[in-house]
C-alpha cells in the first residue's frame, strides 16, 4: 500500500513539475515598453531618453 501511495504522490509531481515548464517553454524574446520620449536600450537593459 506505501508503495502505491509513493508511486502515485511522484507521478503527481513529475506532471506538474512537466506541466509548468511546457506552460514556460517557448519564450525567448520578452517585449519591453517604454514611456512616451524614451527608447529601449539593449547593450543597458534599459529605456533610455531619446534626444531629439
Amino acid at each position: 500500500m506505501k508503495t502505491k501511495t509513493l508511486l502515485t504522490a511522484l507521478a503527481l509531481s513529475l506532471a506538474s513539475t512537466v506541466s509548468a515548464y511546457a506552460a514556460c517553454s517557448g519564450h525567448s524574446k520578452q517585449a519591453m515598453t517604454c514611456a512616451d520620449g524614451m527608447m529601449y536600450d539593449a547593450e543597458s537593459g534599459s529605456c533610455k531618453v531619446v534626444n531629439s
